[in-house]
């Protein structure tokens, strides 16, 4: 027996203990999961620290007021996006790669993927660097060491496949519905709810817009959202899909940026930064009980472990697929590689990370859902290349950059998806021979 026929040949049997993940060809009925199972899944991605940590952000730079608006439509916007992406991963049991195949063209969908697949890592090593470092700052232990064993951890996680989504799920969510809960109401009985929703902003200074908040909230999950097929997949129906997706947007993600935000507005700490102590893991340590702090230290471990293991697989599942490898060996690797990147202090690049996604990501989504709801229901993989899409996500990214730096009052997340859906619904309804889906 070859090396080769015995690597295969173990990693079938680890596929037959832990599950098959499915991620070259559409996932049987027969393999479908609950739809107890798929919200799981999803509600323990959003409900994070980075979540609460976004919602004081937005708190410090809009002010509660203005910011809870730009949290309730942002979300909102998320939940017709992700939930229109994933029903289409449901009812063709497809992952996101498979339907970029069909959009983009057999060829065509490593440039979505691959950029959509190394975003998702890029989250995964700056949420391993986020846990590294709170760890680190909060407990004086050695940072390197806390992210290589966060990293370590994450990746065990991800290698269970989607039942280890599941389980993580099943544990973080509620640490964090009673923890931040505590947080929320311990902050808010130092004051009174009215002087939380007066809160004018850090310093009393409110100086982001309204689009960049809405991009901001948007912005945060984008990624992972566009490629929400590769969860919504596992559904057994519709109902049960949009029943999982609701769980994450609006509810999951709005409960977490509600935490940091009330708790942000409640205690008024001047110049804030929620990345070093003014966030809810910050809050529980300072109250220098030691049973709290033991267990924000596991919470820390198992919230974060949530969103990396989350990240991790949907980089896994794409990369996989380019690659023509396992989900399994690809998150192993990439795994190690955002490792060595978190060991960079990556995720201070937080923010500017964030409008990255703003101005690339959106038009993918936007023109898939253009594609298979109103031109091509059905279509399979029938050639290489589809310029169109690649023209239509050009526009969008362009009209994102100008309001990027020409229009900063707007939202650059959602011009650049309406920009790249309106692009390639005007290039499909160009006279044939022009037209894309010919």
């Amino acid at each position: 027996m070859t090396k080769t026929s015995l690597e295969s040949e173990t990693l079938d049997s680890v596929d037959h203990i832990l599950g098959e993940e499915y991620e070259h060809h559409p996932i049987p009925a027969s393999a479908r999961r609950s739809t107890f199972s798929v919200t799981t899944v999803w509600i323990g991605f959003p409900m994070i620290i980075t979540g609460a940590m976004t919602g004081s952000i937005l708190v410090l730079g809009m002010g509660f007021t203005k910011a809870l608006w730009a949290m309730v439509i942002g979300n909102l916007i998320m939940f017709a996006y992700v939930g229109a992406l994933g029903v289409l991963g449901t009812t063709r049991g497809m992952n996101f790669a498979l339907l970029a195949s069909i959009v983009f063209g057999r060829r065509g969908y490593v440039f979505a993927s691959g950029l959509l697949s190394t975003l998702l890592l890029g989250w995964y090593a700056v949420q391993t660097g986020i846990t590294g470092a709170l760890i680190s700052s909060a407990y004086d232990l050695n940072y390197v060491a806390m992210t290589i064993i966060a990293g370590l951890l994450y990746i065990g996680i991800t290698f269970v496949g989607v039942h280890g989504l599941h389980l993580v799920g099943l544990v973080s969510v509620p640490l964090f519905v009673v923890l931040g809960g505590w947080v929320v109401f311990d902050a808010a009985s130092t004051t009174t709810w009215a002087a939380i929703f007066a809160y004018p902003g850090n310093n009393g200074s409110a100086s982001m817009t309204m689009g960049v908040g809405l991009t901001v909230v948007i912005a945060l999950f984008i990624d992972a959202g566009t490629v929400s097929a590769d969860f919504n997949r596992w559904a057994k129906d519709t109902k049960g899909s949009l029943i999982a997706t609701f769980s994450a947007f609006p509810f999951a993600n709005l409960v977490a940026m509600l935490v940091g935000g009330v708790m942000t507005a409640a205690i008024v700490v001047p110049n804030a930064n929620p990345f070093g102590a003014d966030n809810m893991f910050g809050y529980m340590n300072a109250k220098g009980i030691a049973l709290l702090s033991v267990v924000a230290f596991v919470f820390l471990y198992l919230n974060l472990g949530s969103v990396c293991a989350h990240c991790l697989y949907n980089a896994a599942t794409g990369w996989s697929r380019i690659l023509h490898n396992r989900m399994r060996v690809m998150a192993v690797v990439l795994g190690v590689i955002g490792i060595v990147v978190a060991a960079g202090n990556v995720w201070a690049f937080f923010i500017e990370w964030l409008s990255l996604l703003g101005i690339l990501v959106p038009p993918i989504g936007a023109i898939i859902l253009v594609d298979q709801y109103l031109f091509r229901r059905n279509a399979e993989i029938d050639r290489d290349w589809r310029p169109t899409a690649f023209v239509a996500w050009g526009v969008g990214s362009a009209v994102a950059l100008l309001v990027e730096f020409y229009g900063p009052q707007w939202s650059t997340a959602i011009s650049a998806g309406l920009a790249g859906g309106i692009a390639y619904l005007a290039l499909c309804l160009l006279p044939s021979p022009a037209r894309a889906p010919a």
